[in-house]
């Protein structure tokens, strides 16, 4: 196993040492050594933004802490859930008496640790509201969007409800278009190849050489079709055509966010982005934000993921808003 890495089991340790090394202005450590929150929590107090999940997503999660976006998050280990304790300290650390919105991915061990995180919250006074994303439209069918995982869509609901915190809004309004931004949203993704958790030192799952895995999940979940590997004109439209047959996006505007798995080449991101760009004005859908590039990672995984999110005119107005992280910056129009 060739990584750049000291000891296998301090990764995520050591990690998070150089991610604050690196970017003092944006996130700041806690009590808590799992657990970082914005480096300018000051200002007119607001709803607190909290996300959370396991290391070896980068840049997510920590890196869309930023104004504009989350307030805090917690870190688990690679491909794990933070503890109930790591969520409790977030929202302590997020919450500045309006509440906080805690804004997640559908995995199971992250569903048990906040319902307890949210009790402790509770007795602290403490009023935490929740958004479970479940954007990954392979993973279940549509008759069965609580059994669906949370992937790259959930950067657009961090955005919306960053955006809206950040205009005074209150809880219940965060949490509202918190889930509108994740129910106008659905992905995909494509594997290539496998991924090696530094702590195991071998592949955690196979993807056979001249093989590419569809739907394939953030952690190697099976997907819903293994195929020979395609162009990329074939990829985008295999993606698409799986989204667009799971939500209806005929005629209007959406955001498009094209992301590597972590070891696919940007170049190759932005040729599949062409094709997708391409293929949804011949339907008469126009992207009207575009992002392209590694936003939702997993590890040194081979592939690329798709989403699409439908966007009405408040939604359209909060991805527009200013935000600055590591993941993503927007200046603002």
């Amino acid at each position: 196993m060739n990584r750049v890495i000291n000891d296998p089991d301090r990764v995520t340790e050591d990690s998070l040492a150089g991610v604050l090394a690196a970017h003092p202005d944006l996130l700041a450590a806690t009590e808590h050594p799992r657990v970082l929150r914005r480096a300018d929590m000051g200002g007119t107090p607001r709803v607190g933004v909290v996300t959370g999940g396991g290391s070896g997503h980068e840049p997510a999660f920590l890196g869309y802490v930023g104004p504009g976006l989350c307030d805090a998050v917690a870190i688990g280990e690679v491909f794990a859930s933070p503890t109930a304790k790591s969520f409790h300290a977030a929202f302590r650390e997020a919450d500045q008496g309006r509440g906080v919105a805690c804004l997640y991915g559908n995995y199971a061990g992250d569903n048990m640790n906040v319902k307890m995180a949210v009790k402790l919250a509770a007795k602290d006074g403490i009023r935490v509201e929740t958004v479970v994303a479940n954007d990954d439209c392979a993973s279940a069918p549509p008759d069965q969007p609580e059994n669906r995982r949370g992937v790259a869509g959930e950067i657009m609901m961090w955005k919306a409800g960053g955006a809206l915190s950040a205009e005074g809004a209150d809880l219940e309004q965060v949490i509202a278009v918190s889930r509108k931004a994740i129910d106008s949203t659905r992905s995909i993704g494509i594997g290539l190849s496998a991924c090696t958790i530094p702590a195991n030192g071998k592949p955690n799952f196979t993807i056979e050489a001249g093989t590419m895995e569809v739907g394939i999940g953030h952690h190697g979940e099976h997907g819903i079709a293994v195929l020979p590997v395609a162009p990329a004109r074939e990829m985008a439209a295999i993606m698409l055509e799986k989204i667009l047959a799971d939500m209806e996006f005929g005629g209007e505007n959406v955001a498009v966010l094209v992301s590597g798995l972590g070891a696919t080449p940007l170049m190759e991101l932005y040729l599949l982005y062409g094709h997708v760009d391409e293929m949804l004005r011949a339907r008469n859908i126009t992207p009207t934000h575009r992002f392209v590039g590694n936003y939702f990672t997993s590890l040194e995984m081979m592939g690329v993921s798709l989403t699409l999110t439908r966007l009405d005119g408040e939604l359209d107005r909060l991805l527009r808003a200013p935000a600055r992280s590591i993941g993503l910056t927007v200046l603002g129009s």
